[in-house]
């Protein structure tokens, strides 16, 4: 008796070797992160569940970066101004070292001026020529702070964004933290799904992996469009010997739902 039942599986077996049943997810389901550390304001548990827009569904404190932003914004334009009033004072000091190295090449070799004139002319253009470097090394490192200055605005806007988490055409699918969390870096906040299109997912024996492009995709036993979207052909980890195989389809209002799949040899059914 027990080898008859055996029997009867093992055929049960063969005849649906390329019948699979899989869930339908979503296309995506992604676990958004922090990437600041801070206290949680405010999470808006409502959209659980609905489409989220591009507006904010959990808000971390920017409250002193935002005033750091403010304070960078002042000295960025008070360094510029200076930048722009050493500009102009270089240029004015550009146009008298070229007066005066004329005037010393015009006294240089001349024997009616004496050696105490000319070394006085002498010095004065050094003193320009050293007026105008000092100028030219203050403008450099006033550019060097100006960079820096740059550099950290982007920095602050750039947190203040991440502080404001928002994912919008996602579905809010879940959320992690509760308003007065003090999170962290890489600190779990939510998950997201992307609801456009589904995912099934099915593992192949190594003999369904021949072919593959030639076989006609049913779904609940209607025939469909599809075809393997993605294939790998490395073992499965968990699924030993088992090749992992995705069909990406239409979105569903459902998802979850198990649905039969089976890999059919095209002969022309209807």
């Amino acid at each position: 008796m027990i080898k008859i039942i055996l029997l009867l599986l093992f055929t049960c077996t063969m005849v649906f070797s390329h019948v699979y049943y899989s869930k339908v997810e979503p296309y995506e389901i992604r676990t958004i992160a922090s990437n600041v550390s801070g206290k949680v304001l405010f999470t808006d548990d409502d959209m659980i569940g609905k489409k989220l827009s591009s507006e904010v569904f959990i808000t971390i404190d920017s409250q002193l970066d935002e005033k750091e932003l403010q304070a960078v914004d002042k000295k960025l334009l008070y360094q510029k101004n200076i930048l722009l009033l050493n500009e102009k004072v270089l240029k004015n000091l550009a146009l008298m070292l070229e007066k005066k190295r004329k005037n010393y090449k015009k006294i240089e070799n001349l024997t009616t001026k004496s050696r105490v004139e000319k070394d006085r002319e002498f010095y004065d253009l050094l003193s320009s020529e050293n007026s105008y470097l000092a100028t030219q090394k203050e403008i450099n490192s006033l550019k060097s702070t100006i960079a820096d200055l740059e550099l950290r605005k982007q920095q602050l806007i750039k947190t203040i964004e991440d502080k404001n988490i928002s994912a919008k055409n996602f579905v809010l699918y879940e959320i992690f933290v509760k308003a007065g969390q003090t999170v962290g870096l890489s600190t779990p906040l939510a998950k997201v799904a992307d609801t456009s299109k589904a995912l099934l997912t099915i593992y192949l024996d190594a003999d369904d992996l021949e072919a593959l492009d030639e076989k006609v995709i049913y779904i609940d036993d209607k025939k469909t469009p599809y075809s393997i979207s993605r294939l790998s052909y490395i073992a499965d980890e968990k699924n030993i010997s088992k090749y992992r195989a995705q069909i990406i389809i239409d979105r569903k209002k459902i998802f979850s739902k198990l649905v039969k799949i089976e890999l059919r040899d095209n002969v022309g059914e209807e």
